[in-house]
């Protein structure tokens, strides 16, 4: 049965991907945010240490009775409030246009990463078992038939508020976050292939939670025409698009380094990224929606996009929706 094998070398994991790439032999992988630790589970359908689907759903009756229970404890608003400034001086200074603020909330759960793992209704999920567990509702890139593909989420807001869709849609602040990003994923995707095009500009996805009805994200699809050859330089193609853009901002090195000063702490594989090579296409995501454990304690991490013209409140409340399980 084949295992995972883990890069601290990032050089020799894209280099992995590169090799497969040109075999066309499936594999998966995840490489964490701060690009210092990698894997690779190759033939992942025979895997037995990593669980992952990639728009597999399972249905809802086969855990509609059980019970669980889940709770957060989340920082004050006057702790998230450091943080919030300390981005806000970066934003005044000119460091950055857009910085995506993230934050650890302990959780309690009466459910193991890999029952979570296996009753979210997501389009990407994976649980290392004892490690984290992910429930992605965000692609990162999808490269298929000569074509990349890119779909940023961002704009949150919860379907109960009246005329939900039209509000967050026309709101100033967050059109600007929204179209930041778009920008930034469109250059990125320039740096790899050739025509690239907004292909959608801000719709809604709707988003199930254990909580709430539903919440509302805003996203955009990107896409641009690759080299013949990509298959070969899957990892290359990776290597130069990393960090996510969505989850750091813009400018994207200027902007890692005022979130390491504001968050203190590093994210691990948390809004890192993962996905699996079939033998012809790549479909990955952006690991957010994100539970950690770490000596049998869970944390939940969540956060989202600051601006000039972001409110500390209105974002401290925004990262609180987002803790949340995507049970039906």
């Amino acid at each position: 049965m084949p295992h995972s094998t883990y890069y601290s070398d990032l050089t020799e994991f894209f280099l992995r991907m590169n090799a497969l790439g040109k075999q066309k032999s499936p594999f998966l992988f995840a490489v964490n945010y701060e690009l210092t630790q990698a894997f690779i589970c190759e033939r992942p359908m025979e895997n037995g240490d990593i669980l992952f689907a990639i728009n597999e759903f399972l249905p809802a009756s086969i855990f509609e009775n059980k019970d669980f229970h889940f709770s957060a404890h989340p920082i004050s608003e006057e702790e998230y409030r450091a943080k919030f400034d300390m981005i806000q001086q970066g934003l005044r200074r000119g460091d950055s246009f857009l910085a995506n603020l993230t934050v650890k909330t302990p959780v309690e759960a009466n459910l193991p990463l890999e029952e979570i793992f296996h009753r979210s209704n997501a389009p990407y999920r994976i649980c290392v078992p004892g490690q984290f567990v992910c429930f992605s509702p965000e692609r990162f890139v999808k490269i298929a038939d000569g074509e990349i593909t890119s779909n940023p989420m961002k704009g949150t807001i919860s379907a109960s508020v009246v005329g939900a869709e039209q509000k967050i849609l026309s709101d100033f602040k967050e059109t600007a976050e929204h179209s930041t990003i778009v920008d930034l994923i469109r250059n990125d995707l320039s740096m790899v292939a050739e025509s690239v095009q907004v292909k959608r500009f801000r719709y809604i996805d709707r988003i199930s939670t254990c909580h709430e009805d539903e919440i509302l994200q805003v996203s955009s699809e990107i896409a641009g025409k690759l080299p013949d050859d990509y298959l070969d330089h899957l990892g290359d193609i990776l290597a130069k698009l990393l960090p996510a853009g969505s989850i750091c901002g813009a400018p994207k090195r200027a902007t890692v380094e005022l979130i390491r000063q504001a968050e203190q702490e590093e994210r691990g594989f948390y809004t890192g990224v993962f996905g699996y090579f079939d033998g012809d296409s790549l479909d990955s995501a952006v690991m957010i929606r994100f539970i950690e454990e770490k000596n049998g304690q869970k944390f939940f991490r969540s956060g989202g996009g600051i601006t000039a013209y972001s409110r500390c409140e209105d974002e401290y409340q925004e990262m609180l929706k987002k803790i949340y399980l995507p049970f039906l």
